[in-house]
């Protein structure tokens, strides 16, 4: 087993204040307590949450954009800039009202077009959306607080979708924004959301600002939980600083050069804990999940038998620990869904939790025709998480013998560089190794490695019908028992088939300061979050 000591160069010499100290960034100390600062853990490089499924642009849309509907913790829809809806001609005709008040940051108000156009741009991006999008006989603005759905039959999962956090949520944006092709990233950040983002301050690599926005109109109705419920804003800035050194991160937050490290190491967490103004807690309550992606367009891996050879050199341990360290815990065996979720399961499973064998994997290449093709690994530095798998994984490949080029670069390229389809002579790549938050793997509506659709598949592009009709008997399932049942089915076919490997679950870790109070759990929220 490959040790983290090896794979992160932020390593016990970081441990000490008196070290950390001098390699401190200057940070200016902001003249207000309402500023609030942290480091983010990745650079955002793209600021288009349809056209990536990064997390840091995920949680850049929310600072910016609201929603029709936001999601509980419970999973549950709850209205944000709707004020309700009705539903009609059993189930075929859905109008949703939008509530007064709210207003774009160009100070034009939220109107039913825009969130028509919204919608149009996400249905040909996100997994919930396309399914969708299947359902809709029309989507229309009756006038400028009503839309309307015409459906081809009822789509129970409508008002879930519209919620759907994972990963290209449903933001509403400005009409003449929206109109954007949904395959070219849109030029200019407008929403009506709780923060305004500073484009004369975005410096990619180094500094993102966002300003409270003065005229947003949070939902009056419920209970703040993930998306849901009124979001309260107590900063009047929020500043992301990229700092990709964990030690530097570290010592900043240690010194109150900053309020918030949203991914510290686990050698570094030992030290913050010592700190009694700081704390570490998870992030999120429920695990996130780590995966190993096939390239499925090029040699090898679009042999199945090439990606099935890997499976008894998998051990989950290896990958999990990288990220967390050896504290009992913090990462658990998983699957194609989330642990502790309702659709998790055991199915298949003996493939990734039975006896590990380098020489079986071996075996099995050279029976699947391995004779020395070239194979390019592709991975980040500067993100936690899928750096730290992508170290095991390389150590991996190289043990299994594999003619391995291994590229490691920053975290905004290897995302860049993930889209491409072209074959390895041409830059293209072969295995990518990133994780996903809880409720991205929660149900199959908007799981993205999941997807079997080919080419409008996520990066790697599996074309594997079964799991295709699979997920769209699961949108149609008449209770949660035949749910149920076909997450199952999913999973063996989906540890057969191998879409990609599922290297194990994991507790992300946060540090933050003590003197912050009311974060909103589940991933880097900064409504309602204020300090003592």
């Amino acid at each position: 087993m490959i040790s983290r000591r090896h794979l992160l160069e932020a390593g016990t010499a970081a441990l000490a204040p008196n070290v950390l100290a001098p390699a401190m960034p200057a940070l200016a100390q902001p003249a207000s307590a309402r500023v609030l600062k942290m480091v983010p853990q990745a650079n955002l490089t793209s600021l288009d949450p349809i056209w990536t499924t990064a997390n840091i642009t995920r949680n850049h849309g929310y600072m910016v954009y609201d929603n029709l509907y936001g999601m509980d913790a419970g999973f549950r829809p709850q209205p944000q800039l709707a004020e309700g809806h009705t539903v009609e001609d059993d189930g075929r005709r859905v109008t949703i009202t939008l509530r007064q008040g709210p207003r774009f940051h160009d100070g034009e108000p939220v109107r039913a077009a825009d969130a028509v156009a919204s919608l149009n741009r996400w249905m040909k991006r996100s997994p919930s959306g396309q399914k969708l999008a299947e359902f809709v006989d029309g989507l229309s603005a009756l006038d400028d607080r009503r839309l309307e759905f015409r459906l081809k039959r009822s789509f129970p999962f409508l008002f879930s979708a519209l919620a759907q956090v994972s990963n290209s949520p449903a933001f509403i944006m400005p009409e003449r924004i929206a109109r954007t092709d949904a395959f070219q990233q849109i030029r200019e950040t407008v929403g009506s959301g709780p923060f305004r983002f500073k484009a004369d301050e975005f410096n990619s690599g180094s500094l993102v600002v966002y300003e409270r926005n003065p005229s947003y109109s949070p939902t009056p109705v419920g209970t703040p939980s993930l998306t849901a419920g009124p979001k309260s804003v107590h900063f009047d800035r929020v500043e992301w600083h990229i700092i990709t050194d964990a030690s530097t991160a570290a010592a900043a937050l240690q010194n109150g050069e900053i309020d918030w490290f949203e991914q510290p190491p686990p050698e570094l967490q030992t030290l913050i804990r010592r700190n009694r103004s700081l704390a570490v807690e998870a992030i999120d309550p429920l695990p996130l999940t780590g995966i190993l992606r096939f390239n499925h367009l090029h040699p090898p891996f679009n042999d199945k038998r090439m990606r099935q050879a890997l499976l008894p050199a998998i051990d989950q341990a290896d990958f999990m620990q990288a990220i967390v360290g050896t504290e009992p815990g913090l990462w658990e065996p998983a699957g194609v869904f989330t642990p502790g979720t309702p659709l998790a399961n055991d199915v298949g499973m003996e493939a990734l939790t039975g006896p590990r064998s380098l020489d079986r994997a071996k075996a099995l290449l050279r029976e699947a025709g391995y004779t020395n093709q070239p194979m390019r690994l592709v991975g980040p530095t500067d993100i936690l998480a899928p750096a730290a798998m992508t170290q095991v994984c390389a150590d991996l490949v190289r043990r299994l013998g594999f003619n391995a080029d291994i590229v490691l670069t920053d975290w905004g390229t290897t995302v860049q560089r993930r889209t491409s389809r072209e074959p390895l002579e041409r830059g293209g790549w072969s295995m990518i190794l990133t994780s996903f938050s809880s409720f991205d793997f929660v149900d199959p509506s908007a799981h993205f490695p999941l997807r079997g659709n080919g080419t409008s598949a996520w990066p790697g592009w599996p074309d594997m019908p079964r799991l295709e009709t699979l997920r769209d008997e699961w949108f149609l399932a008449p209770d949660a028992e035949e749910s149920k049942r076909i997450a199952r089915e999913m999973q063996r076919v989906a540890l057969d088939e191998l879409p990609y490997i599922p290297v194990g679950s994991y507790k992300s870790l946060t540090a933050i300061r003590r003197d912050l109070r009311d974060r909103v759990p589940g991933f880097a929220i900064f409504w309602n979050l204020k300090r003592a």
